[in-house]
């Protein structure tokens, strides 16, 4: 018969002895903050308490409890799993399985999360040939009661059977997938201290495959092998040391387990830790910016270190013949990868840690360096000084780095890895690792500059040009174009330091150049394009694009064609830098419009409102002959449009709503037509009905209720009283099934049009995670414009699903008159323009209490 249960009370007492060590250990931790100690007393007392658990179980004597993975490490977090394998001589009969099911449930019933298995050791063999998991678990076992002899048999098999190699090739695989998953960057906003690279899996990469190449047990041992220094040696124990200190600090804090740093838990671990926040107003630092910046050096750290071990380990397992081919007297090349000639190159020769990147951009066959030369290069980068940066040799070596034809990405990326980058360039090491929290950035300042760099080189490769053809186009014209790569490093240099990082990074921009002997035509260049790298976005998402007066003003701080398409290919290259949910169809639109009608300017074209209209109708009317319209089907509906209706729109918009309406105009009931917008992205809603007071607050409402984000609206009013709005909508399932979605749309907007029913109250819908940890102070901001005829109301909030409904609906109750609607979203944060009229804003206090109840209306 199965063993009997333990008895309530001893159940009750193990519980109690548990809980008890467990309070101890963690109050110990909070006041001596030694993570080792913690992790080292909770699996102790796991241990005596297991020990007891199977004393009472029964079991034959011959099987074994072995601990495996993390727990059979040694060591064990607060909420991870206590991962146990029950080792057995022989199957278990059904004597044995009761008891063994008894043991396990008794282990879940104190409370301890288990991860079990119940093997032989012919079993074992199987399940780690056939799953390198399984492998990798019981690479760390670790005999916790029972039969020790078992266990070492057990032991003996499995060494026998692993395969080093093998196991090196499985475990570096499954670290390039894991890595892949998480962007390949250890920069992530939200890192995961356990699996994001340079993370504590990576430590424990390298400790798994030379325990199984029987090279080392630890960091000491491997330093002992000669496989690293000391110095480095303990460079890893102290950022595996922290590391640890951060998981163990998020499972109490959260009360389970849980590895990443989200936003929400930064604070909270940031002040665990003993940090605050510094600096006042613009100059301020949250406490979370403070951990996470160290925390990205850390695991930068890591990542170069990990690499340095990984190819030595390597070396030592897979021993091939040495292919050499000398480059210069002080590199050569082995087997694919950049060597020093000597180990004191980089100390002999100072500037060949420059030198280096430039052979290796020149020389695209190399995989990368040897682990001797990125050692070297890592312990040699605190030469970088002052005198070294003022050596003209250096400055032309970083210069040849900058106009490579190939391979600039990877070298820059390799010498921010580094930390060549921020040493050799002093305004840049500051930004290495600093957070950005305007909620649409989703990399660190420093890997966005990476991005920016990345996104206008492919404009120059061939391979890439289908990605933005128009980009492509203009950079193969563009001269020199190595100096928008300079503009792009220097772009964001000054974030973090309070004030106008544009205006900030000038002074960085132009010292930079004119000490590196840039000609002063090209210095300007660089220099206009880090101080206005805002400029065109703004331009083209806030203001209205068929006011001839805008044009005109860009064109005046443009000046000329090349300024104009270095800042375009700038602007688009910085907007997709940031984050993968910013870019879309309708802001490259925006800003090729603004592009070409600007260009047009400057190449003596004046930009009258006379000469469009009649440059847009021309080509609307050819459009419609291509339809098979009566010659003057138009004429009806032109006659009650103004020319600012068809300034804001392009010919091939008014080609469709020309057809779609010609022959409708008196319609008794709306008529709504959808297709697919021509942008390529989302769909064009067109609405004509006889005009309403709350018809756009209607309308948002239906768009509302759909979860349909809105990008743009232009609002009209015929000569004859009729509305007539155009809207941008887009929605992530509408390529899906786009026919169906466009019928449903003009129904629906059809049947709520005619009914007329009482407006639903706004929601206050819900700000996403990142929004509440870092709130955004809406702002609501009320002028009139330069001809005093309209007012721009120009509101900045967090996103959040009903906002538009909720403007609209504020808009609706003061009568005010929309007429076009600019919605720009960047990342979580909306900054919507509007230009309104109305009766009741010539009244100042009027005003002030719209804008009150529109603050009002964006709280959540």
């Amino acid at each position: 018969m199965p063993a009997a249960v333990p008895t309530s009370t001893a159940r009750d007492l193990l519980k109690q002895q548990l809980k008890a060590d467990r309070q101890v250990l963690i109050a110990a931790f909070r006041e001596d903050g030694k993570p080792e100690k913690l992790l080292r007393g909770l699996r102790q007392s796991v241990d005596a308490v297991l020990a007891e658990a199977w004393a009472g179980a029964g079991l034959p004597p011959n099987t074994a409890l072995v601990g495996v993975g993390g727990y059979g490490r040694g060591e064990l977090f607060p909420y991870s799993d206590v991962d146990l394998l029950i080792l057995l001589s022989e199957p278990a009969d059904a004597i044995n399985r009761g008891r063994l099911e008894n043991l396990v449930q008794l282990l879940w019933d104190l409370g301890l999360e288990i991860g079990s298995s119940i093997r032989t050791i012919d079993e074992c063999m199987t399940e780690s040939q056939a799953d390198i998991t399984v492998q990798t678990s019981l690479l760390e076992a670790r005999l916790v009661c029972g039969d020790q002899e078992l266990f070492e048999r057990m032991q003996e098999r499995y060494h026998g059977a692993l395969d080093p190699q093998a196991f090196f090739q499985a475990k570096t695989a499954e670290m390039r997938l894991r890595h892949a998953k998480y962007e390949d960057t250890a920069f992530a906003l939200e890192p995961n201290c356990k699996e994001s690279p340079g993370g504590l899996r990576d430590l424990q990469v390298i400790l798994w495959v030379a325990k199984a190449a029987g090279l080392a047990n630890s960091w000491s041992q491997l330093a002992t092998r000669g496989l690293i220094t000391q110095t480095e040696a303990r460079a890893l124990m102290e950022k595996e040391s922290a590391f640890k200190d951060i998981r163990i600090r998020l499972h109490l804090h959260t009360g389970r387990r849980e590895d990443r740093l989200v936003f929400d838990v930064q604070t909270a671990i940031a002040e665990s830790l003993g940090l605050a926040p510094t600096g006042e107003g613009v100059n301020a630092r949250r406490s979370s910016e403070i951990l996470m910046q160290r925390y990205y050096w850390a695991a930068k750290t890591v990542t170069q270190l990990n690499t340095i071990l990984l190819q030595n380990i390597e070396a030592q397992l897979f021993p091939q013949p040495v292919v050499l081919v000398e480059i210069n007297e002080r590199f050569n090349e082995v087997n694919d990868l950049i060597d020093i000639r000597d180990d004191d190159t980089f100390e002999k020769y100072p500037s060949s840690m420059l030198e280096i990147f430039v052979v290796m951009t020149e020389r695209p066959n190399l995989k990368g360096m040897t682990a001797r030369t990125t050692r070297a290069l890592w312990h040699a980068r605190r030469r970088i000084g002052d005198a070294f940066r003022a050596d003209p040799a250096n400055k032309a070596l970083f210069l040849r780095i900058l106009q490579a034809p190939v391979g600039l990405v990877h070298a820059l990326r390799r010498m921010n890895d580094m930390s060549i980058l921020g040493r050799y360039l002093p305004a840049f090491r500051p930004i290495v690792g600093q957070m950005q929290h305007d909620l649409f950035h989703v990399y660190t300042v420093d890997q966005h500059i990476m991005m920016v760099v990345r996104n206008m080189r492919r404009f120059t490769m061939s391979e890439h040009a289908h990605e933005y053809p128009f980009c492509s186009q203009l950079i193969a014209n563009f001269r020199d174009a190595w100096l928008l790569y300079v503009a792009a490093l220097f772009h964001d240099i000054a974030k973090g330091r309070g004030g106008d990082h544009s205006k900030l990074g000038v002074e960085d921009a132009r010292q930079f150049c004119e000490s590196h002997g840039i000609e002063p035509e090209d210095t300007e260049l660089v220099v206009f394009l880090v101080e206005q790298h805002l400029t065109m976005s703004q331009v083209a998402q806030k203001q209205d694009l068929s006011d001839p007066d805008v044009i005109s003003a860009f064109a005046a701080t443009v000046r000329d064609e090349r300024h104009l398409t270095a800042l375009y290919l700038l602007t688009v290259a910085d907007i997709r830098g940031t984050s993968p949910k910013v870019w879309n169809a309708w802001k490259a639109k925006l800003l090729e419009d603004l592009y070409r009608v600007t260009l047009r300017v400057l190449g003596g074209e004046p930009h009258s409102a006379d000469r469009e209209l009649r440059n847009r109708q021309d080509e609307a009317r050819a459009m419609l002959r291509l339809y098979g319209l009566p010659e003057h089907a138009h004429e009806a509906l032109w006659r009650q449009l103004d020319v600012a209706w068809f300034l804001r729109h392009d010919a091939a918009d008014i080609a469709w709503l020309t057809r779609s309406l010609h022959d409708r105009l008196d319609s008794p009931k709306p008529v709504v037509k959808c297709r697919l917008a021509p942008i390529g992205e989302g769909l064009q809603v067109a609405v004509y009905l006889k005009d309403q007071p709350d018809l756009f607050a209607r309308i948002c409402s239906y768009f509302d209720r759909k979860n349909f984000s809105i990008l743009d609206a232009k609002i009209h009013t015929t000569a004859d009283g009729y509305a007539l709005d155009t809207f941008l909508v887009t929605e992530q399932n509408f390529a899906k099934s786009y026919r169906d979605i466009i019928s449903l749309i003009e129904h629906e907007i059809c049947e709520l049009l005619t009914k007329q029913t009482p407006l639903p109250a706004p929601s206050r819908g819900r700000l996403s995670r990142m929004s509440r940890t870092f709130p955004i102070t809406p702002t609501v901001d009320l002028r009139p414009d330069e001809r005093g005829q309209y007012y721009l109301l120009s509101i900045s909030a967090a996103d959040r699903t009903g906002l538009l409904y909720s403007i609209a609906s504020v808009l609706t109750r003061y009568r005010i008159n929309l007429h076009t609607a600019k919605i720009m979203t960047l990342g979580e944060r909306v900054e919507d323009v509007f230009l309104v009229d109305g009766k009741v804003l010539a009244s100042s206090r009027n005003q002030i209490q719209l804008e009150t109840d529109l603050l009002d209306a964006l709280k959540v």
